[in-house]
């Protein structure tokens, strides 16, 4: 068991890991701007922080083992969250990651194609600069798990593929639950595999 802090945990994806870390065991703190969204489940504490409150946000991730970024890019700053992280002086950090910094080709990212929707523009493109934040930090370990392209409120099945920077499709398109990207993160804190990298999982 270990003690995880979860920044966003009412979202589609939060609520998903915040459910799978539950039921597997770990105590959590589930921060939200609204707690009152958080589910009550064993082992969570659920607390109300402001993503852009660096120093606020460092009180309360102090002493866990692990962080847990699920927040949209468009509705925080990288910056101000790995400050938050390093003040608090947790080496092990997680993001859910986008899809639009993956490539569908060597050297061809999804968000450059030209058939990539207007709507999910700015969000990926704040992503793609997550990661690229990410690649340069010296300090602490951190891992960017990319969702499919498609990402919805689905099944727990279990039964999915990992990959690293390229696009996972099958005759389905690009596609994973929120559920079963909930695994493969929980896993990867449990059993690190991608210490420092991005990863991605799919159907």
């Amino acid at each position: 068991m270990t003690h995880i802090a979860l920044i966003g945990a009412s979202g589609q994806a939060g609520s998903r890991i915040l459910k799978e870390l539950s039921d597997r065991g770990h105590r959590v703190t589930a921060i939200a701007r609204h707690p009152e969204k958080i589910a009550a489940l064993p082992g969570v504490t659920a607390v109300k922080a402001d993503v852009f409150d660096s120093a606020g946000l460092a009180a309360i991730l102090k002493g866990h083992d692990a962080v847990v970024s699920s927040v949209h890019f468009t509705a925080s700053d990288p910056t101000k969250l790995l400050d938050a992280v390093r003040a608090a002086g947790v080496k092990r950090y997680l993001v859910v990651g986008g899809a639009g910094s993956l490539e569908v080709a060597p050297g061809q990212r999804l968000i450059d194609q030209p058939d990539f929707p207007d709507a999910y523009r700015a969000e990926a493109a704040g992503g793609a600069a997550f990661l690229d934040l990410l690649r340069q930090e010296k300090e602490l370990d951190w891992t960017f798990l990319s969702p499919s392209a498609e990402f919805f409120a689905g099944e727990r099945t279990g039964k999915f593929r990992l990959g690293k920077d390229a696009l996972l499709a099958n005759e389905d398109g690009s596609r994973i639950s929120f559920e079963d990207y909930a695994i493969a993160l929980v896993d990867e804190i449990e059993k690190p595999a991608h210490s420092r990298q991005r990863f991605t999982v799919g159907y």
